[in-house]
């Protein structure tokens, strides 16, 4: 695996870090909303990758090795030696249902060999856990997904993503990696801590909640806010919900994207179930630190091999709370997963995986997510 690295400064300087050639890379593009809009940054980037295979996607901070930057671009070239790679691209504009979209990506991938999925979706548009049981409903599919929900600042505008084409609302891209060369392992953690009393959803349909123990769920939610509620949606990504669907489930964050006024409900990154526990949730820089290097640390667990490339996808929330101390987050990472690996990330509205040791890949919103790769 050969890796070249590189960045777009504000006053539009292209830095590359090494010059390293690279023959037909995956490109990792990740970058400032309002930068990806500029027509011309497309034709910029294929200047310097002609052979590449692009991927762009919009950020709420963009990462790379260490540093976390914002109204930049940042790029991550790789060259892989014994793994072939497969990109998928769809629009949810031309789907009614979001499952059944996952699983049009789905049937465009050859499922023998086929290694690990990383998805760079949408977050304005997608609902990350419908996606995902559409990329996972067809049986004979057996890997392992990670990625993220592209974000776009705290502004919950519209973000935008691609694949071989200028960046653009509504776009699910999926990288299948094949061959049992490349080693993949995963993890995510929060360090969001529950706090007031336990309640349940009765009513939601899919992603949209509207009431918790029978009470409008907008008017509610406000009232624990108090005056922080005239700030939403931003405000929400300081307090977060935690959501368990059954006793013996795992809980899952979920961030509100955005809210609805007129029908006093909330739009949030991922399914709500009717019948669920939910809690408030809130954190510290400290705890928001520690979660990051746990992550980490469950990513590392029994790997044969030292990762040599670690795609970091982290809550535009968790940038929110750490505020100038947001690297810190990335260095707890770096210490755990050694000096070898190169990284780069992106700051989201809702990141990909599976749980550590499982397979089953969920929605989670608020945690530090990890894939790491090694041939």
């Amino acid at each position: 695996m050969k890796i070249s690295q590189g960045k777009r400064t504000k006053n539009g300087e292209w830095v590359l870090n090494d010059e390293i050639k690279l023959i037909k890379p995956l490109v990792l593009v990740f970058a400032d909303r309002f930068i990806l809009e500029s027509d011309k940054i497309y034709d910029e980037v294929r200047g310097i990758f002609p052979d590449g295979e692009l991927v762009f996607g919009s950020t709420s901070g963009e990462i790379m090795e260490t540093s976390v930057y914002e109204e930049t671009i940042t790029f991550t070239a790789i060259e892989f030696e014994k793994t072939s790679f497969k990109i998928v691209s769809e629009n949810v504009s031309d789907y009614v249902d979001i499952q059944k979209m996952g699983s049009a990506i789905s049937d465009k991938f050859d499922k023998k060999d086929l290694n690990h999925m990383f998805i760079v979706s949408d977050g304005s548009f997608v609902n990350g856990s419908g996606l995902i049981e559409g990329l996972e409903s067809d049986e004979n599919f057996k890997a392992s997904i990670t990625g993220g929900l592209c974000g776009d600042g705290a502004r919950f505008e519209k973000t935008l993503t691609s694949y071989n084409e200028s960046p653009k609302q509504g776009e699910v891209v999926a990288i299948g990696f094949y061959g049992e060369a490349l080693e993949v392992s995963y993890a995510n953690y929060g360090g969001w801590t529950p706090f007031g009393p336990e309640r349940t959803i009765t009513k939601s349909v899919g992603n949209v909640l509207y009431e918790i123990d029978g009470q409008p769920a907008l008017d509610l939610y406000k009232k624990y806010l108090g005056e922080k509620a005239k700030d939403l949606p931003q405000a929400a990504l300081l307090y977060p919900l935690t959501v368990q669907q059954s006793e013996d489930a795992e809980p899952l964050v979920r961030t509100i994207l955005n809210i609805d006024e007129e029908a006093n409900s909330m739009i949030l990154a991922g399914d709500v179930p009717v019948n669920s526990k939910v809690q408030l949730m809130m954190s510290t820089m400290d705890d928001i630190a520690n979660g990051a290097s746990n992550a980490a640390e469950l990513a590392m667990n029994n790997r044969t091999n030292e990762p040599e490339l670690a795609i970091l996808v982290s809550c535009v929330g968790r940038k929110l709370v750490l505020a100038q101390r947001t690297e810190e987050e990335i260095e707890e990472v770096k210490d755990v997963i050694g000096n070898q690996a190169m990284i780069t990330g992106f700051y989201s509205y809702g990141e990909m995986a599976p749980f550590a040791g499982k397979n089953e890949c969920q929605l989670h919103n608020q945690t530090m997510t990890l894939t790491l790769m090694s041939e």
